[in-house]
């Protein structure tokens, strides 16, 4: 019973964790409703923590944010750091991590978006879940904040699209652990569905993991960086959380229903939703013709290919985004068995 005690949690969340929010704000864009949700964001974290300054907000780019982000650290006590260059979410957590590991009472780093959609009070389950499972097995844990519904806070497409990478990634995963001879530890992650969460951009990370998940060099995969700090991120994050040793851990979390902003609309879709494919495949050393193979696979289960020919043109051009990085010929797709 000692591992679920909430009085180690609260004390390890309030004395003990530290939280980084990547900070952008596209130029073009007004920043009204994005400072707004930032805002509230920053004073409910303040309120998790015993100390203010154990919170970052890391701007991606200098025009992207800082005075804002100066502006809060000012009001609330938080830290502020900036980017040079504008190169992705990753690239603002390795900052905001770097701007806070000096700090050696910290046992968990967080990462939260700025949108306000990874909810401060729901950051006690994560800790708790954290502190259980070290507890209970030893070593280095990631926690994922899982999402009850990916469709319904990100919009069919989007859903169904992380739905893909998140297929893809499980499979990736379990193809290196075979290869190593490593088992791929999931009895914490795959109580209520097939494939975890993994694009959850909610994470705990415990101390262990943390310097070769953001401080190491990165590992580009000989890929256009954007695969690694923009793109594939968070696969990124998992990925080099697991393989330094990570236990994967999901926990339930709230969402809105709707996002209130997103970036996601900024981007090339179809390369987006490759580069997540690409980078875990090409960094875990799956052969090419394993990654078409799980295509074949995933493809025809989605819902998004009934949509003809929008949906199955989308999934096209991912599939032939990835199978030209693995070098192989666009062959014919089936989509599945003629009876369901």
């Amino acid at each position: 019973m000692e591992t679920h005690l909430l009085g180690h949690a609260i004390d390890a969340m309030r004395r003990h964790t530290g939280v980084v929010i990547p900070v952008y704000f596209a130029a073009e864009a007004d920043p009204g409703l994005g400072q707004t949700l930032l805002a509230d964001n920053v004073r409910a974290y303040v309120q998790q923590v015993d100390d203010p300054a154990r919170i970052c907000l890391s701007v991606d780019g200098a025009e992207h944010g800082m005075e804002i982000a100066e502006a809060l650290a000012a009001e609330c006590g938080v830290v502020a750091v900036c980017t040079p260059d504008n190169m992705g979410k990753m690239n603002g957590l390795r900052h905001g991590v770097r701007a806070l590991w000096e700090r050696e009472e910290l046992r968990y780093v967080a990462a939260v978006d700025s949108d306000g959609d990874h909810f401060a009070n729901e950051l006690l389950n994560l800790v708790r879940a954290a502190v259980h499972v070290q507890q209970r097995e030893g070593g280095e844990v990631l926690v994922l904040g899982r999402r009850s519904s990916k469709h319904r806070p990100m919009g069919f497409l989007r859903g169904e699209l992380e739905e893909l990478a998140d297929r893809v990634l499980l499979d990736a995963l379990a193809f290196r652990a075979a290869k190593s001879g490593e088992p791929l530890r999931m009895e914490y992650a795959t109580t209520h569905e097939e494939y975890p969460d993994f694009h959850s951009g909610f994470k705990l990370y415990s101390r262990g993991v943390v310097e070769p998940v953001f401080l190491s060099e990165p590992e580009l995969c000989a890929l256009a960086p954007a695969a690694y700090y923009r793109h594939g991120c968070e696969a990124v994050a998992v990925v080099e959380a697991l393989l330094a040793g990570a236990r994967l851990v999901l926990v339930a979390r709230s969402t809105f229903n709707e996002q209130p902003v997103s970036a996601f609309g900024q981007y090339t879709r179809e390369r987006l939703v490759a580069d997540k494919i690409i980078w875990p495949c090409k960094r875990l050393g799956v052969p090419a013709l394993f990654v078409e193979q799980w295509l074949r696979n995933h493809l025809p289960r989605l819902l998004l290919n009934t949509l003809v020919p929008e949906g199955k043109q989308e999934l096209l051009q991912i599939r032939r985004l990835v199978l030209q990085a693995f070098d192989l010929p666009e062959e014919e797709l089936s989509w599945g068995p003629l009876f369901v």
